[in-house]
């Protein structure tokens, strides 16, 4: 990232990387600064620029693991060993993505509630982590973004604590899912 935004990472940038991470996970995004990561590697806030030029930087390097750790869930689904007929892609897929974002409520606000930086990911890393939603809708390209948008829609809603107490919300989502098969 220091000459080249999509290019491999530096050990220290990796460091960077976990520590904002971890900053973010733990104290949501008001923990994730300069100069909290610079504070949980032990350095002056001015070294961490040698390595990440600025907030966004940093942001899109925790962004990129999100997109890969995202990716490798919705792949792990298409992968299990479930004989086809007894299965339903589309409620695993669902499943697989409300689960990584209720896990990871700050990450996935960060990847999803602002612009993307298309220009600062890995390339072929948002291609990567959408095809599972484009296979299992026959790569219709359409049908993928609306799957997409009303699966972010729900997490959104839940994670933002929108719901009612009393909602069904596997009830929501079978209903939701009906419209895509």
């Amino acid at each position: 990232m220091a000459d080249s935004p999509t290019g491999a990472l530096t050990e220290r940038q990796r460091q960077i990387a976990a520590a904002a991470r971890t900053l973010l996970d733990t104290e949501g995004p008001e923990g994730l600064t300069m100069r909290r990561v610079a504070d949980a590697l032990g350095i002056k806030a001015p070294s961490l620029y040698k390595h990440v030029p600025d907030k966004t930087a940093l942001e899109l390097l925790v962004v990129a693991d999100g997109f890969v750790e995202i990716a490798e869930a919705l792949e792990a689904v298409q992968l299990e060993a479930v004989p086809a007929e007894a299965r339903n892609p589309l409620s695993a897929l669902a499943k697989a993505y409300r689960d990584y974002a209720v896990a990871h409520p700050h990450l996935y606000r960060l990847m999803n509630y602002q612009p993307l930086r298309r220009d600062l990911l890995p390339a072929g890393l948002e291609d990567r982590a959408a095809r599972p939603l484009l296979m299992a809708v026959g790569n219709d390209g359409d049908k993928a973004r609306a799957l997409w948008a009303f699966a972010h829609g729900m997490v959104s809603l839940e994670i933002d604590g929108r719901f009612p107490p009393d909602a069904d919300l596997p009830a929501a989502w079978r209903a939701g899912l009906t419209t895509f098969t």
